[in-house]
């Protein structure tokens, strides 16, 4: 299963939170959002197909989400939960710890934010578009 969404980078973006990384709906971020690395997406968590929420709702869902812009790709593994509401209208969350609230799209992520293809946070900084594509299996 894949769904796709499109988000774009900020001049605020900085990746270098430690434990998660983020993409939002959101148009502006702050200098101190430093685990978000999209904006301005054009989907949210309430966007997915019921059987896709099903599906990351599954603590054997190994979820992989894809990164890729103009110049830079990078590709992190995390894992679902049945704890995931996926309910947030805004944010979706990636994070190394098995923490979980509505932002959360999967846990156990092999990556966050300072992890993340130089390369591609270089083109995020330039407010370049970045397609993002999750993966379940």
């Amino acid at each position: 299963m894949i769904f796709k969404l499109k988000t774009k980078g900020h001049k605020n973006v900085t990746s270098h939170h430690k434990s998660t990384f983020e993409i939002t709906k959101d148009v502006e971020i702050g200098p101190a959002a430093d685990c978000i690395i999209g904006t301005d997406a054009d989907k949210s968590m309430l966007n997915f197909p019921q059987e896709f929420k099903d599906k990351i709702s599954d603590s054997n869902t190994k979820i992989t989400v894809i990164l890729d812009t103009e110049n830079g790709h990078d590709e992190i593994t995390g894992f679902g939960h049945e704890d995931l509401t996926l309910t947030h209208p805004t944010d979706m969350v990636c994070r190394t710890s098995d923490y979980t609230c509505s932002r959360t799209l999967m846990i156990k992520a092999d990556k966050a934010a300072k992890d993340i293809d130089l390369k591609l946070i270089e083109d995020l900084k330039n407010e370049k578009v970045m397609e993002v594509t999750i993966k379940l299996c």
